[in-house]
């Protein structure tokens, strides 16, 4: 992939498969919404519903271990299905008569992989630093590929690093901005103050 800041998230849980008239579908979640998950000893992170929505419209892969040369399926080709309901990202694989798609149902089947992740780009974002850690909350993104892993991990984290220190640089900058608006307006109301005193002084 050509483009930066890309992040991966995990998600370890059921990866359910199944066979019917030949086919072979993997069905399990990339991601669940709301489920704080502590990204390195950085942060605290959790999705927000709605934040696939404008994403998985888009022409993603599913990818084995996030390996580019490793495709087991693909939204156009309609052989991956994405949805995003009440608990999250939702995947469907159809699984390709291939190296990589026959290893990969034996190793589900066995339940040797049993987790779902996905690479993404977060295009909105909410920072929330009241608490002892901060709490960063995914509100939309733009979604890449998603993918059966073995090691489920949380990679990246200087991206997200790079994100909180953008915003605290944000909040530095408004906290700024606005103590000199308050100095401006005090100004104001003091010349402004000064003005009134001299027209009662000439009328006295």
């Amino acid at each position: 992939m050509m483009t930066t800041n890309i992040e991966k998230r995990s998600y370890v849980g059921a990866v359910e498969h199944r066979a019917d008239d030949g086919k072979r579908t993997l069905i399990g979640y990339a991601a669940k919404f709301e489920r704080l998950a502590m990204i390195g000893s950085y942060f605290q992170e959790k999705i927000a519903p709605g934040a696939f929505s404008s994403a998985i419209g888009g022409d993603i892969r599913a990818l084995v271990d996030h390996d580019p040369g490793r495709v087991v399926g693909r939204t156009r080709s309609g052989t991956l299905r994405l949805s995003e309901d009440g608990t999250g990202l939702r995947v469907e694989i159809d699984l390709p008569n291939t190296s990589d798609g026959n290893d990969l149902w034996e190793l589900v089947s066995r339940q040797d992989i049993s987790g779902m992740s996905f690479g993404f780009r977060v295009t909105k974002e909410l920072w929330d630093e009241t608490g002892d850690v901060p709490v960063r909350t995914i509100q939309a993104v733009e979604l890449f590929e998603v993918s059966a892993v073995a090691w489920p991990a949380y990679e990246d984290t200087t991206i997200g690093l790079r994100s909180l220190q953008a915003s605290r640089a944000d909040g530095d900058c408004a906290n700024r901005n606005a103590a000199a608006a308050r100095r401006r307006i005090s100004e104001r109301e003091a010349r402004q103050e000064q003005k009134i005193r001299g027209i009662r002084q000439d009328a006295s």
